[in-house]
């Protein structure tokens, strides 16, 4: 994945309960970073049911505590939008707030470069897609495998490192013996010409 889109509910009790030692929330912060995911937008939800409604200094309150557990995880939470939201009104969403004139806004610090906004529209905007991993070696996991008649076999994979090409011989591991040939690149039925990046 590209980026995690990390949802915490702002109702009291609900967000002390998921944040909790043993909650879940935690642990899908967790999960992201220990699976590679470095890009992150912090929804905080619900904030139509806080008291009051759209509280300040509840979203203050758990963008602190939630920029300290990501910050002891690896993360970097400069680098982190931090926007509340309530889904069900669509404050926040595609359009700023109303009822959230306290909230100025995200502003994060990348050495890709900075980035502001008031949305989550705006923070999905900002997500810098990763560079393929071309300079690396070729490396497929095979998914399936199908056979065409007597002639053909169709392996269908995706390519993790490097280039595929038509034309290639590649090697299969573990069998270092195994080559084949690459005839032909295919994705969802088109036939795609020269380099495939992943």
């Amino acid at each position: 994945a590209d980026c995690a889109i990390f949802v915490v509910a702002a109702g009291l009790g609900e967000f002390e309960a998921g944040f909790s030692k043993y909650g879940q929330t935690r642990e899908h912060a967790l999960l992201a970073y220990t699976l590679g995911v470095r890009q992150m937008i912090v929804i905080v939800n619900k904030m139509d049911t806080t008291e009051p409604q759209f509280s300040e200094e509840r979203f203050n309150e758990i963008k602190s505590e939630v920029s300290t557990y990501i910050k002891k995880i690896g993360y970097q939470p400069e680098t982190i939008p931090f926007i509340p939201i309530s889904a069900w009104y669509g404050d926040n969403m595609i359009t700023a707030s109303e009822n959230m004139p306290w909230y100025k806004g995200w502003s994060i610090v990348r050495k890709e470069g900075n980035a502001t906004g008031k949305t989550l529209l705006e923070a999905l905007d900002s997500i810098i897609p990763p560079q393929p991993p071309i300079d690396k070696p070729l490396r497929i996991p095979i998914q399936d495998v199908y056979k065409i008649g007597d002639i053909d076999t169709v392996l269908v994979g995706r390519v993790e490192t490097g280039i595929l090409k038509p034309n290639m011989i590649v090697n299969f591991a573990p069998s270092s013996n195994l080559t084949a040939e690459v005839r032909s690149i295919e994705m969802h039925y088109n036939e795609l010409e020269g380099i495939y990046y992943p």
